[in-house]
């Protein structure tokens, strides 16, 4: 199947070229969407030199800071109208490495959604603070108890969608924004009844740059948290995009 993966950066000038020359020699021959946020540490032309010398590299250039979650609309948007069957998506900082793409195209040949998991058995967090850590698993386990979320990791930028949940969901209807975006991607999938997975991974902190994870951030997800709550009535709307029969459950 033809597979694209879509990084959104923000001043990642330290990572970027490295870790499209790692995608691009990995066997897959798996394209790679650049979705650059202005950066002023120049992010967006590595991109664009990268992608001058090589088809397969593509960048979109934004022209301020406007999020996550909007980036992975521009990156979705270009992958599916370019005919991609397996769409992932990941990190820029090597917090998501390269190594694992192999095993989440394997999955997605039998899942519409595979989320690279720090917290199911075999999946692990290296370097980051306690503090960090206390502060992910605690808005994960809020996510999963108050939306009855399957998944383990549900905030988790590393994953591979299939070109047909992506069509189904629309997530350019999303209203969320940041990390908040991803918790109501998975639940709209959840609820549409389509497969989900998820394939332990090791979290390794940045090497380089800074961490763009903010008390905002974390603000703007308990808040989408509980708007999906009050509105769990809503997750019928979604049903109606499943096909029946032909999608099974985790």
């Amino acid at each position: 199947m033809k597979s694209a993966v879509i990084i959104p950066t923000y001043n990642e000038c330290e990572n970027i070229a490295r870790l499209i020359a790692d995608l691009r020699s990995l066997p897959h021959n798996l394209s790679v969407i650049v979705v650059d946020d202005n950066s002023p540490d120049g992010t967006g032309a590595i991109a664009a030199a990268c992608a001058a010398s090589d088809a397969q590299v593509q960048v979109i250039h934004r022209p301020a800071k406007l999020g996550l979650g909007t980036a992975h609309i521009a990156g979705f948007k270009l992958a599916l109208a370019s005919g991609f069957e397996q769409i992932l998506t990941m990190d820029a900082d090597y917090s998501h490495h390269p190594r694992y793409i192999d095993g989440l195209l394997q999955l997605g040949a039998t899942h519409d959604l595979v989320i690279g998991s720090r917290y199911v058995p075999g999946g692990k967090v290296v370097g980051s603070s306690a503090l960090r850590r206390a502060i992910s698993r605690a808005a994960n386990r809020t996510a999963r108890t108050a939306l009855h979320l399957q998944a383990g990791d549900c905030t988790a930028a590393f994953r591979c969608y299939s070109s047909a949940v992506l069509h189904a969901i629309q997530p350019e209807t999303i209203r969320s924004e940041g990390y908040s975006f991803l918790i109501e991607l998975l639940w709209r999938a959840q609820h549409s009844g389509w497969r989900i997975s998820e394939l332990p991974v090791t979290y390794e902190d940045r090497r380089f740059g800074q961490s763009k994870i903010s008390a905002r951030e974390i603000f703007k997800a308990l808040a989408t948290v509980v708007r999906l709550y009050q509105n769990q009535s809503a997750a019928g709307n979604f049903s109606a995009l499943a096909k029946g029969s032909t999608h099974g459950s985790h």
